[in-house]
This record gives C-alpha cells, structure tokens and sequence, in this order.
C-alpha cells in the first residue's frame, strides 16, 4: 500500500480548514485516512503560530516507513524544519506560450504598420503645405 501525507479539506464555503492526514495513496481526498498528524488553517495570517500544527514525531515516523508529502506538505515540513525539499526551478513558467507570442508579434507588427502610416500621413500633408508656398517663391522669382 502507497501511503502519502496530504491535505484533508474541511470547513465550510469560501472558509477552507485543512487535516494534514497520512492516508493511502488511492483514497479520495476527504475520505478515510490512516492518521491525522496536523492541521492548516489559511484562513489565519502567514505569521500566525497556529496556521500550521504539526505533529513532529508522528510526521517522522511515517517519513521514515516511507510515506511520501504532496507539494504543499513538503513546503511546509521543510518550513518546520521536519523534511528538507529541494526547490524546484521552472525558468519557462511564467513564459507565455506559443499562441500568445503570435498575437503579440502580429499586434507589435500592426502598431509598427500604424506607425509607420501615420508617418508617412503626416509627411504627405507637410508637402502640399509646402509646395505652394515654393511655387509662390518660384512664380515670384520668375516675375521679377
């Protein structure tokens, strides 16, 4: 039997209130479990002492008969100084994927185009402004 240490959800809505249980591995989340070695409350402030509640001797035992944390029971047994987890490093996770680099290259492409017409708008309204005034200048040269 594969035993895993694991949040238990309780409370009410929008009011979570967590058992951290040692339960097997194929039991639903909320269902029976082994034994319960903790509790998490998020509820309560991150610098509040009974937000975590960890039964430290319990949580060794099971470690040792090979019961394996989640994630989140990891991060805080290693918090509590219970089990070392080693950080995970994900430099792509906050990278956008590839649908999303499209869009923003095609909309970077359609403002550089806007741009670049409004440029070119505003150079072809300045140049009949200033033909007729060159020739003026040139009819007036040419009169004189």
């Amino acid at each position: 039997m594969s035993v895993s240490i694991r949040l238990s959800r309780g409370g009410a809505k929008k009011r979570p209130y967590y058992k951290i249980v040692v339960a097997n591995s194929r039991a639903p989340r909320d269902g029976a479990y082994l034994e319960q070695v903790g509790t998490y409350n998020p509820v309560l402030a991150k610098d509040d002492e009974n937000r975590v509640r960890i039964v430290e001797d319990r949580v060794r035992y099971w470690l040792g008969v090979g019961a394996q944390p989640t994630d989140r029971v990891a991060r805080m047994l290693d918090k509590a100084g219970i089990k070392e987890r080693t950080a995970t490093v994900n430099p792509n996770k906050a990278e956008p994927g590839k649908k999303a680099k499209d869009r923003a290259e095609d909309r970077a492409t359609k403002l550089r185009e806007a741009e670049e017409a409004a440029a070119e708008a505003a150079a072809a309204a300045a140049a009949p402004a200033e033909a007729p005034a060159e020739e003026a200048a040139a009819e007036e040269s040419t009169e004189a």
